[in-house]
Formats: C-alpha cells, structure tokens, sequence
C-alpha cells in the first residue's frame, strides 16, 4: 500500500469497494481513496475512442466493440467492472471522454465553473464517485486551506451590486446561481491530486452530512491529451 494519501488528514485509504461505500466519513476526513496500482493500458482505450463533443458520454457496448491488446482488454476489464460495482451499488456512473469543460467567463472577479475550487451539493444523502483512468486527476483541498468566496468583502461586494433586494433574497440569489458553493484556497495552501486509478468517493453538502464536503476542481487539461473520467 502507497503512503501518498496516507498522511494526509482528510484522506481515509481503504482497500476494496465495499470498504470505500461503508466506511464512514468522521472528523476531517472528507474524502475516502480506494487506492489502487492498475496493470492495463487506458491510453489504448483513449485513443480508440471518437470524441464528439467537447465531453462525451462512453457507454459499455462502446468498449466492448473495441479491438484491444492485451494490456488494453486488461483495462477494459477493470472499466466495466467498475461500472457494474458502482450501478449494483444503486449509483448511476457515467464514464466520459473529455477534452475540456464549458468555461464559466460571465464575471470577472468570480467563476462557477468546474475548475473553480467547489463543493457538491444534494438535497438527499449522497456522495461523488470519480476516478480518471487516463489524463490530467481531480485536485481536493482541505477545508482549512480554503475559504467560500461569497465571504470573501470584494467578492460578496460585486454580488450585492448585481442583487437588489433584501438580505434573505440575497442569500437565496448565492444559492440559486452556485455562487456558495465555490471556493477561494489560501496563498500557501498545498492541493493534493488525486492521482489515476483510485476510486474517490468525496462527501457533498446534504442534509444529513455530518462532516464538512469536499472541496475540489477539475484540473487544466493537458495540451493534445483526453481524460478519461467516470464519475457519479
């Protein structure tokens, strides 16, 4: 077993499936890592696939009608089999191609987009499920390092000139437009990348939550490569 996350406060390792949906979350611990060394060849998938859009949906019959190699079949393999795990599980995963996410330039001094540090949210008990197999990981940074950008004076300024109402219709304006869910790390702080192969199941913000939900973002693609991300 690695020690890459394992020193890290908000990080629990655990070593199968069942223990990464059972285990769970207390303290600071947010976000629980089934660590994995993956022996398969993603790259071959990923360079099989046709990218339609700037994000595209891969299904199970897209894979299985690729012809692979050995190592790529190997890859293949642990793909579907997460699938199986996560749907038989009651979850609803989606594995995707990426080249890049839509851009969020609406504003200057605040972004909604995924790249933007965030929090997920639900109204009923839920978590997120991701692991990229290929390409640029998912950052996570702890709740410490990081603080909610509509605390932020200049930031909450701007927003209060764009809303003109009262302080209650303010604060259900940040929520309606996403505004509370992002977040703005501190000079020093030291995200940590989630890596490939692991599967990452992070807390959201939900009304039976008990500990604070994870902050992260999705990562600056790198130049002429895909992702390839599952993700519920």
């Amino acid at each position: 077993m690695s020690n890459t996350y394992s020193a890290i406060s908000q990080i629990g390792i655990v070593s199968g499936f069942s223990d990464l949906v059972h285990t769970d979350f207390k303290g600071e611990i947010n976000a629980m890592c089934w660590h994995r060394d993956l022996d398969g060849n993603f790259k071959e998938i990923v360079d099989q696939l046709c990218i339609k859009e700037n994000i595209t949906e891969v299904y199970s019959e897209d894979l299985l009608a690729l012809r692979l190699s050995e190592k790529g079949n190997k890859a293949r393999e642990i793909i579907l089999n997460d699938l199986q795990l996560l749907t038989d599980f009651g979850a609803s995963p989606s594995l995707n191609l990426l080249k890049c996410y839509e851009r969020d330039d609406e504003f200057d001094f605040i972004s909604t987009d995924v790249y933007s540090f965030h929090v997920d949210r639900s109204p009923i008990a839920a978590d997120t499920f991701l692991c990229t197999y290929h390409g640029a990981s998912t950052d996570i940074i702890s709740n410490s390092q990081a603080e909610q950008k509509i605390l932020i004076p200049e930031i909450r300024t701007k927003l209060k000139e764009l809303h003109n109402g009262t302080e209650e219709e303010f604060e259900n304006f940040l929520k309606e437009n996403y505004f509370d869910l992002h977040y703005q790390p501190h000079q020093n702080s030291e995200p940590v990348n989630l890596g490939l192969g692991h599967l990452w199941r992070l807390a959201v913000e939900h009304p039976e939550q008990k500990v604070l939900p994870c902050i992260h973002r999705a990562p600056i693609e790198n130049k002429g490569e895909y992702r390839l991300l599952l993700i519920c």
